[in-house]
């Protein structure tokens, strides 16, 4: 998150967001009961900012007391990995294990589906055993306790959302329900593309892809992906990960249609008034 050492971050309505570090929260002799993992995304991407201070708001709004690393957060090594450098990863790896461990981390809210799945799953292998939920998890846990209801917010009524499954979500870790829970929420009417949950298409940014250009072809994976969801006539295309964010905004672009393209954090943001 841009500026993420600071505590305070001003949010478009002009409200303070408290966002402490974890060094901050030990030196008040304090424990948050989650460390939300920022990733570089949500930190460096403008768009993906945006994402991080709605899942900050919700955050604050249900009352959970949490903290981020700030600049002792380093990239997990997941682009490192897919890219085919272990060695690069571990190295990542084990220089966040030692920080998380430090601070006794115990449990983990993630932004990005490529963080959730290798804190959850490959530092396991190298001793960093945490419990790791995904924002959508989370959102869906607290709907379900009734502490995220559509009271005073956006009215999304009417509204035609189809959701793209991320793959390290879905195929990856099992997740279908969690984020569709969220959007029920709204009282949108959920329209699924032909290709969906176990049978769900990439984005084409997984595998490290979306720091190096396609190779040639006849039509970009976003592309086709953006089409399939044009033609569901959804008015609203919903996703959970920064990367798919990038890909599907830039595949709307090309296709020129007047589509939106905004992640789960922010539906559930804007239906209660945050």
């Amino acid at each position: 998150m841009e500026n993420q050492n600071n505590s305070e971050i001003e949010n478009p309505k002009s409200e303070i967001l408290h966002v402490p570090t974890m060094s901050q929260m030990v030196a008040e002799g304090k424990q948050p009961e989650i460390l939300f993992w920022v990733g570089c995304a949500g930190s460096f991407d403008r768009r993906a900012q945006k994402i991080t201070r709605n899942i900050c708001k919700i955050l604050q709004h249900v009352g959970i007391s949490f903290a981020v690393l700030g600049t002792e957060e380093s990239c997990t090594g997941d682009p490192a990995k897919r890219a085919g450098n272990e060695f690069l990863f571990q190295m990542q790896a084990m220089t966040n294990i030692q920080v998380l461990d430090g601070y006794g981390v115990k449990k983990i809210v993630t932004g990005c589906p490529h963080c959730f799945n290798t804190i959850k799953n490959e530092y396991p292998g190298l001793g960093g055993n945490y419990e790791v939920i995904h924002h959508s998890q989370l959102i869906q846990q607290l709907i379900d306790e009734g502490k995220l209801k559509t009271e005073g917010g956006q009215s999304f009524k009417g509204k035609r959302i189809t959701y793209h499954d991320a793959c390290y979500l879905g195929r990856g870790n099992d997740i279908y329900e969690a984020p569709r829970r969220a959007l029920e929420l709204l009282d949108a009417e959920l329209v699924e593309m032909k290709r969906c949950k176990t049978n769900g298409l990439c984005c084409g940014a997984g595998g490290a892809q979306m720091f190096k250009e396609p190779e040639p072809g006849t039509k970009d994976i976003n592309i086709e992906r953006v089409e399939e969801a044009a033609a569901t006539n959804a008015q609203v295309i919903a996703s959970a990960c920064p990367f798919c964010m990038t890909m599907l905004t830039d595949g709307v672009k090309q296709i020129q249609k007047h589509i939106e393209v905004l992640d789960i954090a922010e539906l559930t943001a804007k239906a209660n008034g945050l």
